[in-house]
């Protein structure tokens, strides 16, 4: 095993109020630690404890550490997922959703006590990587490329798929869980290692993840290293996007971080899969059925705190329904139950941190000085926690810097239309390109919104919201949203190498394109 080239000499420590501290606390303050009272007991049947150790390659490690990663060419973990048949890897996988089955709700109850969504979105990003799991594992029994004519008698042509080696993974804030299983469960089956780091913010999660898989593969007689992990910031990611050894990095995270990760992967000629920002728009005309539009982008829009990268942040409005849904939203965005995400009624929590709470009043003051009027919300919410008002801004012109700015916080622009073409220029004139929706009954509107002069995302639906994307499609968007893609029926060939291989079982040597060289 190799060193990569970083050290962790950090701990994580479950303390009040949610607060993750990277040093020890006098043994007398143990005691107020979340984990040691009763009603969070359910913390200790993830593994967890008073202190956790933050880096896993086989063994837990942390306080300083060299954390290890693996030499594709002579290092026993990879060489030993290699070796498997792809079905029989399918296997492991199919165990590792079992595993997180066992623990959905104990562990979706972590993720909105660390990242702040509500539980059942807790819950449901816990069953987003159980159902990765079992799409993963039909994919094992169907990945592979085809066997070509040759144009050359006696010759057979085939396109062989590889495993990469080393796949590192860096996920972000927002999908603590999800994302990471939507590159960990297709990376195994195609015979990858993986190395993770979450973020610094959600340290707990990829420990207790970590802790799930690596059972599973130790249970299975197999290196619990397969699976590594380390917590950690910046100077981590950094490491890995420059380190030669790994194959490739998907990276999940904001546009301009994406941007320094692909220009230090490339340096190197390595491989990368980005997952970034999105600025996504949702436009109504005036025949959409407002029973549909109302609820999506509510959902769209406030879900998540709007902290989901395919959150609705415009929502174009045709001129002769404008008042009536801005009307209608104003009543929805009344009734949103708004607390404790924990608790079952609520149905909107914090923002992550204190950093997210001054963003969003940054961006509601500029949306102000550029003409915007907002018509709910806008200010923060005088409880304890990084709570916001979802705010809905109108008066605002297409093309307004803020309007163009992605702001991760909950809030949405409301902007007048008059006809189509104009509306899906305006859909397309930002930077990113992730999701999109219209709302219309008219069928030649729904194509032309799906053909090449339509939408330039890498999401566009028709009468749904543009968050809630299923496992069964690609995921991911275009322009400064990074071009890559997780999931879908052929997302595994990111995760591979191909080969064409060329194979005479003739006496003859034919050369292609019929060349002599006699």
């Amino acid at each position: 095993m190799l060193p990569l080239a970083f050290s962790l000499s950090r701990q994580i420590i479950l303390g009040r109020r949610n607060i993750l501290r990277y040093w020890h606390k006098p043994p007398a303050r143990m005691s107020a630690l979340l984990i040691n009272q009763p009603q969070y007991s359910w913390l200790k049947d993830l593994g967890l404890k008073e202190e956790n150790e933050g880096v896993y390659n086989g063994t837990w490690g942390g306080r300083g550490e060299v954390v290890t990663s693996y030499c594709p060419a002579n290092n026993e973990p990879i060489a030993r997922v290699r070796q498997m048949p792809a079905p029989k890897r399918g296997e492991i996988v199919r165990q590792i959703g079992e595993a997180l089955r066992q623990k959905i709700q104990i562990l979706g109850n972590l993720v909105s006590l660390e990242m702040g969504k509500i539980l059942v979105e807790g819950v449901g990003e816990v069953q987003e990587y159980v159902d990765i799991c079992d799409y993963a594992v039909g994919l094992s029994r169907m990945i592979g490329g085809p066997i070509l004519p040759s144009e050359r008698p006696g010759h057979a042509l085939i396109e062989q798929w590889n495993p990469l080696g080393l796949v590192g993974i860096i996920t972000a804030f927002n999908f603590p869980v999800a994302v990471y299983g939507w590159n960990n469960a297709i990376a195994l089956i195609c015979g990858n290692v993986c190395l993770w780091k979450g973020a610094p913010t959600t340290p707990l999660i990829s420990v207790a993840v970590t802790r799930i898989v690596a059972k599973v593969l130790e249970d299975n007689n197999l290196p619990g290293a397969i699976c590594s992990m380390t917590c950690g910031g910046a100077d981590i990611g950094t490491a890995m996007a420059k380190d030669e050894r790994v194959d490739l990095l998907s990276f999940t995270g904001s546009t301009q971080v994406g941007k320094l990760v692909s220009v230090m992967v490339q340096e190197r000629f390595g491989r990368s899969l980005l997952e970034l920002g999105g600025n996504n728009a949702i436009i109504v005309f005036e025949d959409a059925d407002l029973s549909l539009v109302i609820p999506s982008a509510l959902f769209a829009a406030v879900g998540t705190a709007g902290q989901r990268c395919t959150t609705a942040r415009r929502l174009f409005l045709h001129e002769s329904i404008h008042d009536e849904v801005v009307d209608k939203l104003k009543k929805a965005y009344a009734q949103i139950r708004i607390g404790n995400p924990w608790d079952s009624n609520v149905l909107y929590g914090p923002v992550h941190t204190k950093q997210a709470v001054n963003m969003f009043l940054g961006a509601v003051e500029d949306a102000k000085k550029q003409g915007g009027i907002v018509v709910c919300g806008g200010k923060t919410i005088d409880r304890p926690g990084n709570y916001v008002e979802p705010t809905i801004v109108t008066g605002l012109d297409h093309d307004a810097s803020v309007v163009h700015r992605e702001t991760f916080a909950p809030i949405l622009y409301v902007l007048k239309f008059k006809n189509e073409d104009e509306v899906y220029t305006w859909n397309n004139e930002v930077k990113h390109g992730l999701s999109s929706s219209i709302f219309t009954k008219d069928l030649g509107r729904i194509f032309r919104w799906l053909g090449p002069k339509g939408s330039d995302c890498g999401i566009v639906n028709v009468n749904i919201p543009t968050s809630g994307a299923e496992i069964g499609g690609a995921f991911g968007g275009e322009k400064h949203t990074g071009g890559g893609r997780e999931s879908g029926g052929d997302s595994w060939k990111q995760y591979m190498r191909r080969s064409t291989c060329t194979i005479n079982y003739s006496k003859d040597l034919p050369l292609a394109q019929g060349i002599k060289f006699q």
